[in-house]
């Protein structure tokens, strides 16, 4: 049996652990009165879209300053971006980087040979600006921050939780006459996996961190929990959602046998790889003749789709044997080499066989500059927000930097304002109803309809889409969420309903924001 009591009561519920969240709820931790809940539905707390980013973090190059990071945002968000998020990013980031990151959680970046952060160049960027941990910067970076969490007195970190729905007075109240109050946020039902129950966790304050949404594809980099959960709940409550058509495609990730494997960072063509078409003829002159290898992602993504398309293969090439020597490439790429070689492809040696993949959302819940969502108590930072920072289209390792960012962000704004607010009157809130009697959820069906949601999206909403192909995606989407409803209803609870009842909603909320804008810009291609 679980010591964790069915209701909780925090200052602060923050829901998701990856650079924003855990950024956001150590923050807040500073003061030891603030009582923090962080819940992560992975058992290993690390696992989140953070840990997976191999790249870097944007810091700032020798002859850089922030009027070039502007410029170059705005270039690969295709004019897109929010310009005041913009200069918040340009201006606090480095810094953020340099007193967080460096100095009071110290992640062992990598150094030059005069001890200083050896920066590199990645695609859109116009000078070397991007700190790295070799290859697994994202890793370095969340297992610095979850440590950090685990040893704050104040903070209380559950595992294999999975939040079902955001309480909101005018949805679950038993107050009715709560129903004309502006839409705010108490907390969250949380189902525990070890204890197979839900709780109810009520907070002054909600911090909506939890990730993305690239399962909903069949080709993603994302790990298995990005099932666009926050997205789901937050529109459920109704926060309010925009630029949810801009979804970033990765343009290189190692393809194996009809599917995408593993992220392969920007980092290798940022260090003069080549991409080679079937042929083993380089393409993207081209196509992007002014940027080549280096152009946005968008960009190079759909350069490779129509080059694969041209040439009727399954994939191309990415090269860096040809212009790196192999100690080199060894050193400055150990993990990519070791998870290629894993499937007999040695980088040192050969080009590294690659498609594009579901990335990045860059719209998701609208937040103000403080994170600020349309519900009151409810903030939201990283992927599940959306800044305006990215506009059409991210610049390469412009995600870590916004969650950094806007984790303090949302901390300095919380933080004055807790004395303020209490927690709901508990006698207000249900506590979850379990209908009796109800059978599991049957695997075979979660694995069918979840397949159905990633295939409709790949061929129908991916990287090049069509008026014909978005409305057969709609039609087929919504009748599926019918039965994914109704399969909800009836079934007891488990992580993989929960992520299938939030992947179909999440998807119809990309695919209806594609339909209805007819524009083409940044990742959001239109073909008609």
């Amino acid at each position: 049996m679980s010591d964790i009591p069915d209701r909780i009561v925090c200052d602060v519920l923050v829901i998701g652990c990856g650079i924003s969240g855990a950024t956001a709820a150590l923050e807040l931790a500073r003061d030891p009165r603030c009582q923090i809940t962080v819940v992560t539905k992975a058992s290993d707390p690390v696992e989140c879209n953070t840990y997976y980013a191999q790249g870097g973090i944007i810091y700032r190059g020798e002859d850089d300053s922030p009027e070039r990071l502007v410029e170059d945002l705005i270039r690969a968000g295709d004019g897109m971006n929010n310009r005041s998020a913009v200069r918040a990013l340009a201006t606090e980031g480095p810094e953020l980087v340099h007193e967080l990151l460096v100095r009071r959680y110290q992640v062992p970046f990598t150094l030059d040979q005069h001890n200083r952060l050896e920066l590199t160049r990645e695609a859109a960027h116009s000078t070397n600006r991007i700190a790295h941990v070799h290859d697994a910067t994202g890793r370095a970076i969340e297992e610095k921050l979850i440590e950090e969490l685990r040893r704050r007195p104040n903070i209380q970190l559950l595992t294999r939780h999975t939040v079902v729905d955001l309480l909101t007075p005018s949805h679950h109240s038993l107050d009715r006459l709560a129903i004309y109050e502006p839409l705010s946020c108490v907390g969250a039902y949380v189902f525990d996996e070890s204890a197979d129950c839900v709780r109810t966790v009520l907070a002054k304050v909600t911090v909506l961190a939890s990730g993305g949404l690239g399962q909903v594809f069949v080709h993603t980099t994302n790990p298995s929990g990005a099932t666009g959960d926050g997205l789901a709940m937050a529109y459920r409550a109704g926060a309010r959602i925009i630029n949810a058509e801009y979804v970033q495609f990765h343009p290189t990730v190692f393809y194996y046998r009809g599917r995408a494997r593993f992220l392969i960072s920007e980092a290798l063509r940022g260090e003069g790889a080549r991409l080679l078409n079937s042929e083993h003829q380089p393409f993207m002159h081209r196509y992007a003749p002014q940027w080549g290898e280096l152009a946005p992602r968008d960009v190079v993504a759909r350069s490779i789709h129509l080059e694969m398309l041209r040439t009727d293969a399954p994939c191309v090439y990415l090269d860096l044997a040809s212009v790196m020597p192999s100690a080199t490439i060894a050193e400055r790429f150990p993990n990519i080499c070791s998870s290629c070689r894993e499937y007999g492809v040695d980088p040192t040696q050969e080009p590294i066989p690659v498609v594009p993949a579901a990335h990045y959302l860059c719209g998701g819940v609208w937040v103000d500059e403080w994170g600020r969502t349309s519900l009151r108590r409810l903030y939201a930072v990283g992927e599940v927000s959306c800044t305006g920072v990215h506009g059409a289209n991210r610049l390469g390792s412009a995600s870590l930097l916004e969650g950094l960012v806007w984790g303090v962000r949302a901390a300095t704004d919380i933080r004055p304002k807790l004395p303020e607010w209490e927690v709901v009157d508990s006698r207000n809130i249900p506590q979850w109803q379990t209908e009796r009697a109800i059978d599991p959820a049957d695997p075979v069906l979660v694995e069918h309809d979840m397949g159905t949601i990633k295939h409709t999206m790949w061929y129908y909403v991916g990287l090049v889409r069509t008026r014909l192909r978005l409305e057969r995606a709609l039609r087929d989407l919504s009748n599926l969420r019918q039965d994914v409803d109704a399969f909800y209803r009836t079934t007891r609870l488990a992580p993989g309903i929960i992520s299938l009842r939030s992947a179909i909603l999440a998807a119809i909320i990309v695919a209806r924001a594609a339909w209805e804008n007819r524009e083409s810009r940044g990742c959001h291609y239109r073909e008609d």
